[in-house]
Order: structure tokens, then C-alpha cells, then sequence
């Protein structure tokens, strides 16, 4: 899949963009069902909320298949290429949770000031593409973006140990609040499938869900080769080490894999 010059412009302006209807009902299905599996998982990789309600699960393309796919989807490795102009690596990779009723915050934060501080990312030269496998309304904890803050660069930040149980290098009230002043607030909807792609220096967050209505996002978190990560602090589930270039499978492999499930299932 590739993206059109509006398209990237809109990248660059805004900092995000927003790809509706990317992968079909079937595929999400799929990915679903491995993904509610996945969190039943007793996993050094699975974090979870202080309830006990799963927050994420890292690294599942390493330990599942479908997950393992869709880690080399032309769908979703393509475009990144398009902006970043070369070969990429898989940072990290995983599948968050927002459960219904349960699920916590994310504070305001950038991605890359984590990469460049716990893992040693040179550049912000790597970014996050997901896919929604519920649907992400206004109401269930949506991602929230503030536009165009990817211009800012790095902001100082401060490493919160204590909120959630996944610890973040989180901004401060007064910078969140500058920033709103000046590009305001969007929260990206949409039905499963719709594919987001966002600036590792997008400041973003989520707000608690106190709905009954789940939703799970896939990210990908994809870097450009050269741009490799240098000091890794954390365990190679979080932040890997394989620098290999990934090579896009075919656009069916997911629904490969659909068929072949269907098939043992008769």
C-alpha cells in the first residue's frame, strides 16, 4: 500500500494520518480472537493493569503467527518506507488493551523520548503504525494527539514510576497546556481495520475507559535501519535488537492464514 502526495504532506503537517478501511472484516477477526488469546497468556511480555485487566502484550510477533504476519504486512511496512525512504527494523511491537470498564490511562507523552532515552535512538526516524481491532470511538479511551506538536522536537519530560503500571516519560501540565493552546486536541476514531500512523514526536495520551466497549490497537513500532538503537536499557521484548531489514510477506498472507484455520476447523 502506498500513500499519495496529500497523504504525506498531511503526515508532515499534522504529525499523524488516519487510514480508513485498510484491512478487511475477516483479517480484524482474526486478529482479534489471537489477540484475546494472547492476553489469557501467563507471559513476562504481557503487562497488565492494576486490576489484573491486560494493558499490553509486546513483542507477539515472536510468539504467534498471525501477529507474526501482520508484523510483514506491505500494508503497513510499505507506507513507513514511502516516509522514512529506506529499509526498516521492528523496534517493538504490541497489542494494547483498553478493557471495558478497566482500563487505565496513557499519559501525555512523546514516543521518541522514550527510544532516545531508554533505548539510545539516535533520530526520530522511526514511528508507530497501528490497527484497530475494535472499534475506537469517542467514549472508549481514544488515542488523543495534540496536531503538529511533532515540530517542537524532544520536550523535557519526566520519568513517571507511579501512575500505571508501565512506567513513561510523561510531560508536564504546563507544557501539555501550551501546546493545546497552540494545535489543539483530536481523538482519532474509527471501525476496526482503519490504520493510524503517527510522528514518534506526536505528543499523545488516552483517558481511562469506563465504558462497556473494549478496544485494542496493533502497533507496530517501525525504524529506519540506519537509525538502529544504540544503548538499550530494557529487556529485547520492549526494545529488540534484530536489526534486520523486513521483507513485506504477500497482501494475502493474513487471509492465508484465515483459510487455512477455516480449513483444520472442518
Amino acid at each position: 500500500m502506498r500513500l499519495s502526495q496529500d497523504q504525506i504532506e498531511a503526515f508532515h503537517e499534522q504529525g499523524y494520518l488516519i487510514i480508513p478501511d485498510c484491512f478487511s472484516p475477516e483479517e480484524v477477526d482474526l486478529l482479534r480472537r489471537e489477540g484475546e488469546a494472547i492476553y489469557r497468556l501467563d507471559r513476562q511480555e504481557i503487562w497488565r493493569e492494576k486490576s489484573g485487566a491486560p494493558r499490553t502484550a509486546f513483542a507477539a510477533h515472536t510468539y504467534n503467527e498471525a501477529f507474526r504476519r501482520l508484523g510483514r504486512h506491505p500494508r503497513l511496512i510499505e507506507p513507513v518506507e514511502q516516509v522514512f525512504g529506506e529499509k526498516l527494523y521492528m523496534h517493538q511491537y504490541k497489542v494494547n488493551a483498553k478493557a471495558a470498564f478497566e482500563g487505565e490511562v496513557w499519559q501525555w507523552h512523546q514516543d521518541y523520548g522514550t527510544w532516545a532515552r531508554d533505548d539510545g535512538m539516535p533520530e526520530p526516524r522511526a514511528m508507530n503504525i497501528s490497527v484497530f481491532l475494535d472499534e475506537v470511538m469517542p467514549i472508549n479511551g481514544p488515542l488523543m494527539f495534540i496536531p503538529k506538536s511533532h515540530r517542537h522536537g524532544v520536550l523535557n519530560a519526566g520519568h513517571d514510576l507511579e501512575t500505571t503500571s508501565y512506567p513513561l516519560w510523561t510531560l508536564d501540565k504546563a507544557t501539555v497546556t501550551t501546546l493545546v493552546e497552540q494545535g489543539g486536541i483530536v481523538a482519532p476514531t474509527g471501525k476496526p481495520g482503519t490504520v493510524l500512523m503517527f510522528h514518534g514526536n506526536l505528543v499523545h495520551g488516552s483517558a481511562g475507559n469506563i465504558t462497556p466497549y473494549p478496544r485494542k490497537i496493533v502497533y507496530l513500532t517501525l525504524c529506519a535501519v540506519s537509525n538502529h538503537i544504540r544503548r538499550p536499557t530494557r529487556p529485547d521484548w520492549i526494545a529488540h535488537r534484530d536489526f534486520t531489514p523486513i521483507e513485506p510477506l504477500a497482501d494475502d498472507c493474513l487471509m492465508e492464514l484465515v483459510r487455512e484455520k477455516r480449513e483444520a476447523a472442518e
